[in-house]
């Protein structure tokens, strides 16, 4: 698949996601008529990333952007805890990401995935990201940390989107989360939902955890609680082998995420099966790249390693990193893989590309 097709369906895909979260806040006067004019904003960003796209330069329709290594949880095979080379960087301040996000409103990225740690440890970035209303922000939460300032801040704030991670029910997610967290996630979901704020769930789909997820009654019960998108995200084996999918159980959560689409009105994705239609993984700058907690531009979340740095580089120019240019150009980025992360079987690979710059 060329750029120019890679643009197309990305963009095509952000299009049907936006035409679906307006239609997921159907009823909903103020998220409604917030994502009618944000519909107006992607048709902008789309052909911005054309009109440079025409002049050579891809620009993909989306980030995701770690805006912290802080957490209030330990989580059971967390990569960020196991990852130990990512500790000890100086995070980048509000004005910093406030740079970023104007420059990704220029070139035409339409939505910033939000991440960490746990995002909501930088409450004054997530008020960096209200302001920039062109933009959409998932903001990936344990979903621990909603209280009076918290929620009022999503409510008047409608391109901040929270999603909150479950593991399924009760046990699979305190198992994995703490003692109690399900209670506490189920809690902001309900005044998440009291308070109209259109939210999702994130799901990290494991061995042991992938038939209650992808069953029908377990999308029902988030769906009852006001959760209008479900993400899927294929457990990458960070720290424990025996929790990630083998081809046949890749092959069932396939099949019933197209299920689950066709049952239920909720947005539902999948990370990163939803990839096989872009001719492979979208990582480098293909369809995103990742932004850690220090300003570093790296392929992927589960692929760490940095030749550009953002406090000093501008976005613009970080997209050209030689780092990017090499996997992009490369059959890296192309090839089979054992867990959700094609880089992540790379390691060696990336680290030396890297190395080389």
């Amino acid at each position: 698949m060329n750029r120019i097709d890679l643009e197309k369906y990305l963009s095509a895909g952000t299009e049907a996601l936006v035409r679906d979260i307006i239609k997921a806040a159907f009823g909903n006067p103020a998220g409604s008529a917030f994502f009618a004019k944000y519909a107006l904003s992607a048709k902008k960003a789309e052909r911005r990333r054309h009109q440079l796209e025409e002049a050579g330069e891809h620009i993909p329709s989306f980030l995701i952007a770690s805006i912290t290594e802080n957490c209030n949880l330990q989580c059971a095979g967390c990569y960020d805890r196991a990852n130990h080379a990512c500790r000890g960087r100086d995070e980048m301040s509000r004005d910093e990401w406030g740079r970023v996000f104007g420059e990704a409103e220029d070139i035409g990225i339409s939505a910033i995935l939000l991440a960490g740690g746990e995002p909501m440890t930088r409450m004054d970035i997530l008020e960096e990201a209200a302001g920039h209303p062109a933009i959409l922000f998932p903001v990936f939460t344990n979903g621990t940390m909603f209280s009076g300032e918290e929620l009022r801040l999503f409510e008047k704030s409608r391109n901040l989107i929270p999603i909150i991670s479950v593991e399924g029910g009760e046990e699979l997610t305190d198992i994995r989360r703490g003692k109690g967290i399900y209670i506490k996630t189920i809690e902001a979901m309900r005044e998440l939902q009291k308070k109209k704020i259109l939210f999702g769930a994130s799901v990290t789909v494991t061995a042991i955890n992938i038939t209650e997820v992808t069953g029908a009654g377990f999308i029902s019960n988030l769906r009852d609680k006001g959760c209008r998108a479900a993400i899927f995200v294929e457990y990458v084996p960070v720290e424990s082998p025996e929790l990630a999918l083998a081809d046949t159980e890749r092959g069932y959560l396939a099949g019933r995420v197209q299920a689950l689409r066709e049952e239920s009105d909720m947005i539902i994705i999948s990370f990163p099966g939803d990839e096989a239609e872009a001719g492979g993984c979208l990582a480098a700058g293909r369809g995103f790249f990742h932004i850690n907690a220090g300003g570093g531009a790296e392929p992927c979340p589960f692929s760490p390693y940095s030749d550009t740095g953002l406090k000093t580089t501008p976005l613009r120019d970080a997209l050209k990193s030689p780092l990017f240019t090499k996997l992009r150009d490369g059959e890296a980025l192309l090839r089979e893989h054992k867990g959700g992360c094609v880089l992540f079987d790379q390691t060696d690979l990336v680290k030396s590309l890297a190395a080389k710059v």
